[in-house]
């Protein structure tokens, strides 16, 4: 067989191999992500809303077919991608080089920063200075770079982490840590919902680039996702919702 017709033929193989290829097959894209606010939760009704379902109804919505969201636990995400148990993460997740060595990652759609969200009482008076010593409790999601954040802006103070973000913001509120680094809005919507018990600091502690991952070996796949967000950014459509999910409050009547 001719070299040509050869590398034709594994190149043919290899595209209708590729996630994309199967997802339009399919018919339906299965998108990783967890519950978080405001990237996702749970209306009144029980219904996913924020900023990332917004993210990944549209892509379906663009790719033609339908979408359906597959909750997995953050410690746990990047092995159930790997697994194939869904097709994408789509779920405010940053790049570093460790993720990066095990899944590839779109171009970023959207920058974030992580905050610093405290208990009034017991951190009354403190700079975010105050926080890096001893005897001082810190929370952070588990497998976060909200953690990684932690343990380089406050090297002396204790780090407990938990499972998903509401464990470590009512931890906050009932002063049994200090405070809980997150991304951002939280640490600034949480301060605004309970100012009484809580307060946000304006420090950026990290900036960090978000984007969507997928299994390595997959180039049809990724040129595609860099594609959609390039297009998307071009439009103003992500800054958009971005502005609405981080830069207001409107939505928080619908899951109050």
């Amino acid at each position: 067989m001719p070299r040509t017709v050869l590398a034709g033929k594994i190149q043919q193989q290899l595209s209708n191999e590729s996630t994309i290829e199967q997802i339009v097959q399919r018919g339906t894209l299965r998108v990783g992500m967890d519950v978080f606010v405001p990237w996702a939760m749970k209306d009144k009704k029980g219904e996913l809303i924020g900023f990332e379902i917004d993210v990944a109804k549209q892509l379906a919505k663009d790719m033609g077919v339908q979408v359906q969201f597959v909750p997995t636990k953050w410690s746990g995400i990047i092995p159930a991608l790997i697994a194939g148990k869904f097709d994408i993460l789509i779920g405010g997740m940053t790049v570093t080089a460790e993720r990066n060595l095990k899944i590839n990652f779109t171009a970023p759609y959207y920058h974030t920063g992580q905050g610093l969200l405290a208990n009034r009482t017991t951190t009354a008076g403190w700079t975010v200075d105050d926080f890096n010593k001893p005897g001082v409790t810190l929370a952070a999601r588990l497998g976060s770079t909200a953690a990684l954040a932690a343990k380089q802006r406050f090297p002396f103070a204790t780090l407990r982490l938990f499972d998903d973000e509401p464990a470590a913001v009512q931890e906050v509120r009932n002063g049994r840590v200090h405070a809980m680094v997150a991304g951002q809005p939280l640490p600034a919507h949480s301060a605004a919902a309970a100012p009484e018990l809580l307060v946000a600091y304006p420090d950026q502690l990290m900036r960090e680039p978000i984007s969507m991952g997928i299994r390595k070996g997959d180039v049809d796949t990724l040129n595609f996702l860099n594609n959609w967000i390039d297009v998307a950014q071009s439009r103003g459509w992500i800054t958009e919702r971005y502005t609405y999910w981080f830069g207001s409050t409107e939505w928080q009547e619908l899951v109050r």
